[in-house]
């Protein structure tokens, strides 16, 4: 089988779990860890994607160039990458992060809004940047419509493409059929980034793998939005047994996760992910995962079950960016009782 890489994305998808909390020493230690377990690549920024501290998605307590800036001095051999999604990133600040050392863009999108991204992945290009299309809530869209909104992405001049599973809605089979059908359109590597609320995350990544998938995401401990994502640790050591080409160590993954990680998170009085009935209702309804906090400080406002608002936002198609529709919904529900 060809060499796998492995994302991990603890200072960016564990972002959300930490309240985008995370310090300049913080994004040191836990850089530092991964590059020396061999993990190829390490995403850094808001939760949310460059300059998604805001009033609708929590402010960073850091400015996230500071914390690339620190990610980048903090490793040897491993590549820093940064999420960009059209409509919160801007040109100065990916331009901006690729100066304090990014070198990957990893430029997201619904997946059915390819065209979108043709002016970030371009000019992310031109910047120099190694470019992956983020196909993100991809159960939301047929085989068919993924390969269509794949080869837009492709044809922009992405390097990698990635079926995005931002929900944690899918599962093995579901992701299989999703990369079979990608490898028959597409001429760049694929990726896959799983999130756990179904508990498949790994199953869901060995099965992107079987079916040709060489990029694969991952964060210590699952630490992510919703029951987080596929844990960096679980994912070396499945794919190792399972026989893969793979550049991280075991023990060395896991020692960044229960000896670096899991202090840090302690310390700052915050729980890793675990399954609950909101993280599993997400899957089930189809929500993007980092949409749980919203629901559940929406639910303590109105008084509402908060798996009642996610089910709902699951029958009206919430996708990514739409977190202050959770009021209205919260709203709705509240006058229909």
């Amino acid at each position: 089988m060809s060499k796998v890489y492995i994302t991990d994305t603890s200072l960016r998808d564990g972002s959300h779990s930490v309240s985008h909390t995370y310090t300049v020493e913080d994004v040191e230690k836990v850089s530092r860890a991964l590059d020396q377990a061999g993990i190829d690549i390490i995403e850094v920024s808001h939760g949310d994607g460059l300059e998604g501290s805001s009033i609708n998605y929590g402010f960073s307590e850091v400015n996230e160039l500071e914390l690339i800036s620190a990610a980048a001095s903090s490793v040897d051999k491993a590549k820093i990458a940064v999420l960009v999604i059209p409509g919160i990133s801007t040109l100065h600040g990916f331009t901006e992060a690729k100066r304090r050392g990014a070198s990957i863009a990893r430029v997201a999108t619904h997946v059915t809004e390819a065209d979108t991204s043709e002016q970030y992945i371009k000019a992310c290009k031109d910047l120099g940047y190694k470019t992956v299309g983020f196909l993100m809530m991809s159960h939301m869209a047929s085989v068919e419509k993924i390969q269509e909104q794949a080869l837009i992405m492709q044809s922009y001049g992405t390097d990698v493409i990635y079926l995005t599973d931002s929900a944690g809605a899918l599962l093995p089979h579901e992701v299989a059929e999703r990369i079979e059908g990608l490898r028959k359109v597409l001429d760049v590597p694929i990726g896959h980034h799983a999130h756990d609320n179904l508990g498949c995350a790994i199953g869901n990544s060995l099965a992107a793998v079987r079916a040709g998938a060489t990029y694969i995401d991952g964060s210590l401990a699952g630490l992510g939005a919703g029951a987080g994502n596929s844990s960096t640790e679980l994912l070396v050591a499945t794919l190792r047994k399972y026989g893969i080409n793979l550049q991280a160590d075991v023990f060395r993954t896991m020692d960044a996760a229960e000896k670096i990680l899991g202090p840090l998170i302690m310390k700052k009085e915050k729980e890793l992910p675990r399954h609950n009935s909101d993280s599993i209702t997400l899957g089930y309804a189809g929500v993007y995962s980092s949409f749980m906090l919203h629901a559940q400080k929406a639910a303590k406002r109105f008084n509402l079950d908060s798996r009642e608002i996610l089910v709902e936002l699951g029958k009206r198609k919430a996708v990514g960016g739409q977190e202050d529709w959770i009021i209205q919904v919260a709203t709705d529900l509240v006058k229909n009782k």
